[in-house]
């Protein structure tokens, strides 16, 4: 069959099958990025961005670096409290206030040896948290759920992308962090004979050299570890918000309100306000007709306003309507076409009469007023 042939053939008539085949399917595909009201609910869910490699890095290099550069003084600390206690010991008897009392300068002295350290390693947790995640309080991970108790749900997540991810992260730690210590310890193998002339202090002097190495070293790496791993938290994590073109609509309807609902508002609303402006018409001073197409109902009270108001108005219909309201109540119409129509107009319900039309308001409610005394 030549392109002439089935120019202008059916998809259908082409395939039988294809009839079959609904392009609506692609419509729940979620290609979109995230709105920012996802993201919000997705952060109050304990849903951020966070790596843990990240921490342990960090934690590991600040608080080595600052063992190490406290050692002098942990030295000192100790061997003052060493040579203290054992003089103490050697001179007093062993008795239970004795002990007690050396227990305690010893929890003290502990305490104030590892303070700096363990204070360092809380600091830096904290500001590492900060940075990544901001100040955040959630809930959500401590409730409880059954679906986790599913076995079919745990072999899923057993063998998951993310399961694989951070498998090969773990292998990688245990590989890199085996082949950094056997590389310092095989590069100081010659050393370790010769630490059994040496002094105390040049022997831990020697061994300290080493552990610090090897800590910095693998904390530098596990600190490249980790920034790979929080773009790789971030990227995986956009991917997981990400939304179908479906849903974005029905956020969109959410937050705007369901065209029909709010139609159904407005229209409650223009009844709501129509009552209201209707029942301010019996207590008005005059109505001006245009006669037929304009109404506006007017309300002085000379000690208590400034101008006339305008309590109600309308066109058509609602000028029918107003008029209708009017003669049932007894209040005078009156009709003037320019007047009614810049009023209409011009003002609103609830405002005042502007001061350019003062003079032609004026002589209309004058003449109200000499109708009622007429009629009275």
């Amino acid at each position: 069959m030549t392109l002439a042939d089935w120019r202008g053939t059916s998809l259908s008539e082409l395939n039988p099958a294809a009839k079959w085949f609904d392009l609506q399917l692609f419509a729940g595909e979620k290609t979109e990025k995230a709105t920012p009201r996802r993201r919000q609910e997705a952060r109050k869910r304990g849903q951020v961005v966070k790596s843990v490699e990240l921490n342990s890095a960090l934690l590991l290099l600040v608080t080595f670096s600052t063992l190490y550069l406290s050692l002098p003084y942990l030295w000192e600390g100790w061997g003052a409290f060493t040579v203290k206690a054992i003089s103490n010991y050697t001179r007093t008897n062993l008795d239970e206030a004795f002990l007690s009392s050396l227990m305690l300068e010893t929890t003290l002295v502990s305490a104030k040896m590892v303070l700096p350290i363990v204070g360092a390693a809380f600091v830096t947790g904290l500001v590492v948290s900060v940075l990544q995640v901001g100040f955040l309080v959630s809930g959500e991970g401590l409730k409880m759920n059954l679906g986790r108790l599913n076995p079919l749900e745990g072999f899923k997540r057993l063998f998951s992308k993310r399961a694989v991810v951070e498998l090969f992260k773990s292998i990688w730690k245990v590989v890199a962090v085996g082949y950094i210590a056997y590389n310092a310890v095989y590069g100081n193998i010659a050393l370790f004979p010769q630490l059994m002339d040496a002094d105390i202090w040049t022997a831990v002097e020697l061994v300290n050299e080493m552990i610090f190495s090897i800590a910095w070293k693998v904390g530098l790496l596990l600190l490249v570890m980790a920034v790979l791993d929080y773009f790789y938290q971030w990227w995986e994590m956009e991917q997981s918000l990400k939304m179908s073109k479906q849903e974005i609509k029905d956020e969109y309807k959410q937050m705007e309100g369901d065209p029909q609902i709010k139609a159904k508002i407005k229209e409650r609303q223009r009844k709501m306000a129509m009552q209201r402006m209707m029942s301010q018409v019996p207590q008005a001073d005059v109505v001006i007709t245009n006669p037929t197409h304009f109404s506006v109902a007017l309300s002085y009270q000379a000690k208590l306003m400034d101008a006339p108001v305008v309590v109600a108005k309308g066109q058509d219909l609602i000028a029918l309507r107003i008029r209708e309201i009017a003669r049932q109540n007894g209040v005078t119409i009156v009709e003037d076409k320019p007047l009614a129509q810049a009023l209409y107009r011009s003002v609103e319900i609830g405002d005042k009469v502007p001061p350019e039309l003062y003079q032609a308001v004026a002589e209309v409610l004058a003449f109200v007023y000499r109708l009622k005394r007429r009629a009275f």
